[in-house]
């Protein structure tokens, strides 16, 4: 797949059109090569003259190796992994190529044209096949009109001996405007995999993140923002506003990173320094536990070997020292069986975890937990069942994801803890999380529960 981006600056403009390889960090006598497990990324200029300039960036995309690469969403056994649109057609690869050799472009730093850095400059982007996927009409205007650019856009049809039958999905899209270079860059990130409602990767709790940092400066601002945000995240209700985690209106913190802030707040409380985060997922609230060294253990545990394997990338364990390796552990386990591993902490975290295990397996849970691993301290989030209501999008009597086994109201979470509590000798204090509504409370509920104290 291909992608050339030209700047032509005018002949009164003073300003040598080859100054864009000190902006992308690339220089216009040279073709470099770059590996990504996408696939072999070549940059290259087919013109660099004072007039104009023009670098080309191709995707060679090996299909076999991608299939057979762990990142790989899909299932191995189809053939359609192996025969498709993937190496051709612009996607979440070209993106995640486009970032893999322009990362410091995409941030707007060059300290030899700081000035050109910081401006408007006039650009032509030229994708030669673009997929534009589901029934909605002039999507890659909608998309890209808004920040800037005039979309010039050559469908392929169906078949040209038969025009009844419509156009493609697929066509050569132009882009031409005056924009910040690395605002350019950084809506090609986001707005392709939009484009094409698909990706090539594992959606995690960190693409939220990437999607605030790629849209910074202009996503807030876009008519249509929502649908940008639901097609990037690839329609996961874990990571949009029905579970109360998505991306935040602008000047927001997301309900995510405050529920984060609550849990490491309720860590000092405990005075806790060696922890464990049951049920760690893909790793989000490990990387704030590793960094911060008032923590001398630090123990993820979770069920699925995938995520332990996404988690060991996040905290990058590969290149770790052997400090830092003794560190950290990563352990494969279940909240409702009892392991000696996890015996003599100080906290352990069940972070938007119980609700994920069926109500007849509680009481394990219960006594692996409590009985069993017995911490200092138990640190337990919930959703508010009750705060549901105020999710537009999230229909009467439905739970904000669909791996939730219930979701309690706060008076059946307190019935819970307080049982809980009493049975294996903690004392526990309950904490909202989240803008509290004045009726129905806040999206979620903390109970901090601590061995032998007083109530």
């Amino acid at each position: 797949m291909l992608i050339t981006l030209t700047y032509e600056p005018g002949h009164d403009s003073g300003v040598d059109a080859t100054a864009l390889g000190f902006l992308l960090h690339k220089h216009p006598a040279k073709v470099q090569t770059f590996t990504a497990p996408v696939g072999d990324i070549h940059v290259f200029y087919p013109e660099a003259t004072a007039e104009r300039c023009t670098i080309a960036v191709l995707l060679e995309v090996d299909p076999v190796g991608l299939v057979r690469n762990k990142r790989f969403r899909g299932d191995a056994g189809a053939l359609g992994h192996y025969v498709n649109d993937r190496p051709y057609v612009s996607s979440s690869m070209l993106a995640v190529a486009l970032a893999t050799v322009f990362r410091t472009a995409m941030t707007g730093r060059s300290d030899t044209y700081p000035e050109l850095a910081a401006a408007a400059l006039p650009l032509r982007i030229e994708l030669p096949a673009v997929s534009s996927r589901g029934d909605l009409d002039d999507l890659v205007r909608r998309v890209f009109e808004p920040c800037g650019w005039t979309v010039d856009e050559d469908r392929v049809p169906l078949d040209p001996e038969f025009p009844k039958w419509g156009d493609s999905r697929y066509g050569a899209v132009t882009l031409t405007g005056t924009v910040r270079l690395a605002e350019a860059l950084r809506q090609l990130y986001v707005l392709l995999p939009v484009l094409d409602d698909a990706k090539h990767y594992w959606v995690g709790d960190d693409e939220v993140a990437k999607l605030e940092r790629a849209g910074e400066g202009w996503l807030a601002q876009h008519p249509e923002r929502e649908l940008i945000t639901r097609r990037y995240l690839l329609h996961r209700r874990s990571l949009l506003g029905q579970d109360g985690d998505g991306a935040a209106p602008a000047g927001e913190t997301p309900l995510r990173v405050v529920r984060a802030d609550a849990v490491m707040s309720a860590l000092r409380d405990a005075g806790a320094h060696r922890v464990i985060d049951m049920g760690c997922g893909s790793g989000a609230l490990l990387s704030r536990l590793a960094k911060d060294r008032s923590f001398t253990k630090v123990v993820g545990v979770d069920v699925s070997a995938r995520s332990l394997e996404q988690a060991a990338r996040m905290l990058r364990l590969d290149a770790a020292s052997d400090v830092e390796r003794d560190r950290i552990d990563l352990l494969h386990g279940s909240v409702v069986y009892r392991d000696e591993r996890l015996r003599g902490y100080d906290a352990m975290i069940l972070m938007e975890v119980i609700e994920h295990v069926d109500p007849s397996r509680l009481a394990a849970l219960e006594d692996a937990v409590f009985g069993g691993a017995a911490p200092a301290s138990v640190i337990v989030t919930t959703p508010n069942a009750e705060h549901n209501a105020l999710y537009p999008n999230l229909a009467e009597g439905d739970f904000r994801h669909s791996d939730h086994r219930f979701e309690w109201t706060r008076r059946q979470f307190r019935e819970w803890a307080d049982d809980t509590a009493s049975r294996y000798g903690y004392a526990v204090e309950f904490r909202p999380v989240g803008e509290e509504d004045a009726a129905l409370g806040a999206p979620t509920q903390l109970a901090l529960f601590r061995k032998g104290a007083s109530a």
